[in-house]
């Protein structure tokens, strides 16, 4: 008889099938993004995809796991994983995924600064008007436009082809 991988098998780890992949919505919406509107996508190709990129995922994080191993270190970073897809010869996805973590950390580390700098200025204006701080705390926020936004790359400085450029 076949073995029906699903949901309820699982390996020699005690790891169900199901737990080791991506949510297939997940996988299927990612999938859609670049088809046309109208395409459709069966459910076979759903879960060749879904496999496929668990391994994929699973390839590159044991290298990067591998490689913070041997450094002695236990936290595998972004810079691990870019690495490793280098390793792997994967740079068509290592450098635009490097450009993405630098943005990635210049926003994160201007959302922290101006979080300081919020709190910081917060305080100086719960001494002088109490019932304005609230006000101008908001309208400081918008100005500087802290609120959620997409990442936006140029396209300069590269030569790559792809859709992260």
């Amino acid at each position: 008889m076949a073995e029906n991988v699903g949901a309820s098998s699982s390996n020699d780890d005690g790891i169900k099938e199901q737990d080791r992949l991506l949510p297939i919505a997940n996988v299927g919406r990612i999938m859609k993004q670049i088809l046309p509107p109208n395409a459709k996508i069966s459910k076979e190709a759903k879960e060749t995809m879904q496999e496929c990129v668990s391994e994929f995922i699973s390839f590159v994080t044991s290298e990067a796991s591998e490689k913070c191993r041997k450094e002695r270190r236990k936290t595998v970073n972004g810079d691990d994983i870019c690495w490793a897809l280098a390793t792997l010869g994967f740079d068509d996805y290592a450098v635009p995924l490097r450009r993405y973590l630098h943005k990635y950390r210049e926003l994160e580390g201007d959302k922290a600064a101006n979080q300081d700098h919020k709190v910081s200025n917060s305080n100086q204006d719960k001494e002088e008007e109490p019932s304005s701080s609230y006000g101008r705390s908001n309208q400081t926020r918008n100005n500087q436009g802290l609120g959620p936004s997409p990442l936006k790359f140029s396209n300069n400085n590269s030569n790559l082809g792809g859709p992260y450029n």
